[in-house]
């Protein structure tokens, strides 16, 4: 009988420094991806929305209790406690996985105020609140302007982070030497930095579906089968200058569209983030479990006629302040933001139920 393990993904795991991690903090999804080896999970304001719909009554009636034990409370602050609810939960599931990579993995992500996208300060003070929920959280920072110096403001402090909203070998690189920077201050100041676990995402479906947005947008033509390969030339050209660089925060692959974004970097000493749905497709499928990261990407050629695609995957395609204007970066704030607006609203359609 086959088990967990002995699935596409758990041998992915198993036999090559590959991980995953679960694309939601859902309790249920985590335990499944737990089972065949998954070592962290992430959320984000969308993620939490999600949650909060797949159990509207039991949410609700918790904001409602919330609220009696603290009656001065903001619908803010009644919103924010139950993200950390909702990621405490499933933090104690990645416990093991933590304790035995000494913090490398395990990590439960939580993301800050995405409306605090330009301020620094806001950023990591809402971080240094986040780090205290549980020893494995790791906090998700925009890659913003602010951001970048956010992570290494947070990193000093001796807070994981997890580089997120990031579409680009110049976002990816300018988070890890942010990193780098905030590692090398801490080690000064004479702190322990050994069981630190920052990650760097590159949200390649999400570059991809912008990239389909400006092709449609401005009427162009490119190879049929040249966008789904977008985001994964992105991904491998930042990889191969981790190799290079020895960067310490790891690569992590995010916002899955089809098989080519967990297939073609299987083998890298990355993270790949996958929602439940995805999880269970792939191991129901019959893709081999090889390492295909040194593999080269086909259509770059054809896809650098696209100038957003151009900017993604040059290593100096994107200045640090155009990194709050690049398109699929507006395009994803303006989803997490949304969401998040949207869970302040089912906070106040509780309280006045």
């Amino acid at each position: 009988m086959q088990t967990l393990t002995d699935t596409p993904l758990g041998r992915t795991i198993a036999e090559t420094p590959t991980d995953i991690w679960n694309d939601s903090c859902n309790v249920d999804e985590l335990a499944y991806a737990v089972g065949f080896g998954a070592v962290g999970a992430t959320a984000n304001p969308t993620i939490v929305v999600d949650n909060w719909k797949g159990d509207p009554d039991g949410w609700a009636s918790r904001v409602r209790a919330l609220a009696l034990e603290h009656p001065a409370w903001t619908e803010r602050e009644l919103a924010w406690a139950i993200v950390e609810e909702m990621s405490v939960r499933a933090a104690p599931l990645l416990i093991p996985a933590f304790e035995a990579t000494a913090g490398r993995s395990g990590r439960l992500s939580i993301q800050t105020d995405p409306t605090l996208f330009r301020s620094t300060d806001a950023m990591v003070a809402q971080a240094a609140g986040f780090d205290g929920l549980a020893p494995n959280v790791i906090v998700k920072f925009p890659t913003t302007r602010a951001g970048v110096a956010g992570m290494e403001e947070a990193t000093a402090r001796g807070i994981s982070i997890n580089a997120t909203v990031s579409f680009s070998v110049a976002q990816a690189v300018a988070a890890a030497e942010a990193v780098e920077r905030g590692l090398a201050r801490r080690e000064a100041a004479g702190e322990n930095t050994g069981r630190m676990g920052p990650v760097i995402t590159i949200m390649m479906g999400r570059l991809e579906d912008w990239l389909r947005e400006v092709v449609d947008r401005d009427g162009l033509t490119v190879h049929p089968s040249a966008l789904p390969w977008s985001g994964i030339a992105v991904f491998k050209r930042a990889y191969a200058i981790w190799q290079e660089r020895g960067f310490r925060a790891r690569l992590l692959g995010a916002a899955i569209r089809h098989h080519l974004h967990w297939s073609e970097l299987i083998g890298g000493d990355v993270v790949i983030t996958l929602p439940a749905a995805w999880q269970r497709r792939f191991n129901a499928s019959s893709v081999d479990v090889r390492s295909r990261i040194d593999d080269p990407v086909p259509y770059v050629e054809d896809l650098m006629a696209l100038d957003d695609f151009r900017r993604a995957y040059e290593p100096d395609g994107l200045a640090v302040a155009e990194f709050d204007t690049f398109g699929p970066s507006v395009k994803t704030l303006r989803t997490f933001i949304g969401s998040y607006h949207e869970l302040m609203h089912m906070v106040g359609e509780a309280l006045l139920a």
